[in-house]
């Protein structure tokens, strides 16, 4: 059993490991070589100019203004000094909005920390319970419910208590949902023009015999929607030309780069050898190769494109469909069209950044199938990985390891290794084996189908913190072999689940703080320094930025990764509430994680991440739900925790606070989601009257006509896709029919067939 001196020695060196990660970035942020790396936000913005650019040579790299040194923490009060309001200018509201996850883990956790270190640790201690037993303890134990005897009537103060965490977390949750709410209807109404105001996403669109998807579109939506009707784009599968003007992008660059060295060096003509990166192959031109490659390319992309817009193949049932005003986008998007409703579905167009092209490809048929397919797929996933998360839990049973390898006992038995292999060691070596697991997710997201990256995003997010709770919280807490677990959970009753993983929760708290010392001090120290970002950053400098396109490529600031960063916050909300009552010892390390990672995800917001799409906080009612499941998930599990101290008396007492949170749940569900899914036409109205006040002559046809135009059309250069100077032309149908085009019809962009 880990004592507290091992839990002292884990935290020393996670203190000292996370110092130094501060110190160094303190150091190399000074630095005009890293520049780029630790302020890329700025440069994007074009506000901050490269100190290599000029000046003297030692200068470019090392920055020898001693008083910088003297100042190098001044990172920490410039990072909580701007206002709420500039740092949604600045970043916008999706990241304020994740901040405010951090700060929502301090205000719930605060107060709880006082009440637990000032009620139940005094209650916990005074007792000897664990003396008087012939049980394996640790000092750590006797501050936990686990010194409480049986039947005791102290055990009332621990159900007051989780009473009181029920309620001033549901408080605190209500709080910050109204105010997000809030924060997101201010934001949509200070907005300026976006086309994801006025634009739907219409799937499912029915076939005709008699006319193209296009003119399909244009049809319905002049007789349903014909007073807010503007424009259209048809949605196309254009997932190969993408591939073919990638790759010739990469040869363009290549050809950037070696025209630069020629430049520099008439008298000699740059060669490459055209195998593998360069590395074998014949010797050729350089320049005249690229240029016969990027010719070949050229031609393969015309045809490519030509292969796309002519044949009626390459067009989805699916358009993205602008109104004149948010009103009847709003209308559009939030009803149904047709009786049937399988057909000309609906829905908010994500903006144009937020689009996930690739899947839009994807038959709507085919969704429910993939779908299906993954939920196996994760299922799988979930149980298999328990075989090693329970590896990593026998590192940290010593006796277990003296079993399998007695030959180890006189090593591991000297108390410096003994401390670092309960204290330290689980904690990095779980650490390594969830590091590919987010990436996998994503992967399943993506054939899922979802048509854009926030809905990627959420759903990976959903899905990680899922994995987190089967493996990584119950796998620690039931540590042993997966087929043993299975055995346990499948040969007792149901109503004995909360018992048997009740009993253990105790015993697993000194794994868990690890787990937050080593993840959460530490791993959130090592995000300000970016070290991985750094190295590879001055490796491209050095051997592949070619151009100055590339050297803004090399700075890849990325965003706040929030498939990753939202579920690691979920879990420590799951663990604090969880040892809130049964071991409070444990919340403060929480409360470390919180504070530190509040103050350094916000330096990082405003000096290097890009956010690569604007949701207005779509996310939020995913945040509220999982921390309800986690405060649901903690008092069902003192349930089982209380059945086996015998305090029989508590049970029908306990039963009302998940009851009490379900319905909180419900409430607020009811009271303010509908803000994050809907736009209420009341909103909708009042924003369209002020634009018509400030911006009367506004044409909106031409800032929305290119908007969903598939990025690799605009990429290309060539705008043959779509006609500035468009003449409706009459369908089919109409032609069939010999009705005359409606005079007040909008412009639209053409196809090249018909169907």
């Amino acid at each position: 059993m880990a004592t507290i001196g091992d839990i002292g020695l884990a935290a020393a060196i996670n203190i000292i490991t996370a110092l130094i990660f501060l110190i160094a970035y303190a150091i190399l942020r000074l630095q005009p070589v890293n520049d780029r790396v630790y302020f890329t936000k700025w440069y994007i913005k074009g506000l901050r100019t490269d100190p290599t650019a000029s000046g003297a040579y030692v200068k470019k790299f090392v920055n020898l203004d001693y008083r910088s040194y003297i100042r190098f923490l001044n990172w920490v009060p410039d990072a909580l000094s701007m206002s709420q309001a500039e740092l949604i200018e600045h970043a916008g509201l999706d990241s304020v909005v994740y901040l405010r996850i951090y700060l929502l883990g301090l205000k719930i956790f605060t107060p709880i920390f006082f009440l637990t270190w000032a009620i139940l640790i005094p209650v916990n201690l005074t007792n000897n319970t664990l003396e008087l037993s012939k049980d394996t303890y640790s000092e750590i134990d006797k501050l936990s419910i686990s010194n409480i005897p049986h039947a005791s009537p102290r055990l009332w103060a621990h159900v007051a208590m989780a009473y009181v965490v029920m309620i001033w977390t549901c408080y605190m949750l209500k709080r910050e949902y109204e105010t997000v709410a809030n924060m997101r209807f201010y934001f949509l109404q200070s907005e300026e023009h976006r086309p994801d105001q006025f634009t739907v996403l219409v799937k499912n669109v029915p076939p005709d015999a008699h006319e193209s998807v296009s003119d399909r579109v244009q049809n319905f939506f002049l007789v349903n929607h014909h007073d807010n009707y503007l424009t259209h784009q048809v949605v196309c599968n254009a997932n190969k030309l993408a591939k073919l003007v990638k790759k010739r992008l990469k040869k363009q660059n290549w050809l950037d780069y070696y025209q630069i060295k020629y430049t520099k060096n008439p008298s000699k003509r740059p060669t490459m050898k055209t195998g593998f990166h360069g590395l074998w192959g014949a010797k050729v031109d350089a320049i005249e190769y690229h240029e016969t490659e990027i010719e070949k390319l050229s031609l393969e992309i015309a045809e490519e494109r030509k292969s796309v817009m002519n044949n009626p193949k390459a067009i989805m049932p699916a358009a993205f469909v602008s109104f004149k005003t948010r009103w009847g986008a709003a209308v559009c998007a939030q009803t149904q069209q047709v009786r049937n409703p399988t057909l000309w579905l609906t829905e908010w167009a994500p903006e144009p950044r937020d689009v996930y092209w690739k899947n839009l490809a994807i038959p709507h048929v085919s969704l429910t199938i993939r779908k299906v397919i993954m939920g196996v797929v994760f299922f799988f996933l979930t149980f298999f990985y328990i075989i090693p998360i329970a590896f990593v839990q026998s590192l940290a049973n010593i006796e277990g390891i003296q079993k399998a390898a007695p030959f180890l006992k006189p090593v591991i038995q000297i108390k410096p290794i003994k401390s670092f292999i309960q204290g330290f060691l689980p904690g990095i070596v779980l650490k390594i084996f969830l590091f590919l697991l987010p990436k996998i997710l994503m992967m399943m997201s993506k054939f899922e189908g979802f048509l854009s990256i926030s809905r990627l995003e959420r759903r990976a997010a959903s899905r990680y913190y899922l994995f987190n709770f089967v493996n990584v919280f119950l796998g620690s807490i039931i540590a042993g072999a997966a087929f043993e677990q299975l055995n346990t959970f499948l040969n007792q009753p149901a109503n004995k689940i909360p018992e048997t993983i009740g009993i253990a929760i105790p015993m697993k708290a000194t794994f868990f703080i690890t787990y937050i010392m080593v993840d959460g001090w530490t791993g959130t120290a090592a995000q300000l320094l970016r070290l991985k970002r750094l190295i590879i950053y001055h490796l491209k400098n050095i051997f592949l930025v070619k151009t100055e396109r590339d050297r803004e490529r090399a700075m890849n600031p990325k965003s706040i990764s929030f498939y990753t960063g939202e579920p690691q916050i979920q879990f420590y909300f799951l663990i604090g509430l969880v040892y809130a009552v049964v071991s409070p010892l444990l919340i403060p390390f929480i409360l470390v994680f919180f504070g530190l990672a509040f103050v350094i995800y916000r330096h990082q917001v405003i000096n290097v991440y890009n956010p690569k799409y604007e949701s207005r906080a779509a996310f939020w009612p995913d945040v509220h739900g999982r921390v309800i499941m986690a405060l649901i998930i903690s008092q069902i599990l003192l349930m089982g925790l209380l059945s086996t101290k015998h305090a029989v008396a508590s049970t029908p007492v306990l039963i009302a606070l998940p009851i009490l949170t379900i319905g909180f749940h419900i409430y607020c569900k009811g009271r303010f989601e509908p803000a994050f899914i809907r736009y209420p036409l009341q909103e909708a109205m009042n924003k369209d009257t002020l634009d018509r006040v400030r911006e009367p002559n506004l044409n909106l046809r031409r800032y929305l006509r290119n908007a969903y135009v598939h990025p690799v059309f605009k990429d290309d250069g060539s705008d043959d896709y779509y006609d500035d100077g468009a003449v409706i032309i009459p369908t089919k149908r109409q032609l069939l029919r010999n009705e005359p085009e409606p005079s007040t019809s909008p412009e639209i962009i053409q196809e090249k067939h018909k169907s």
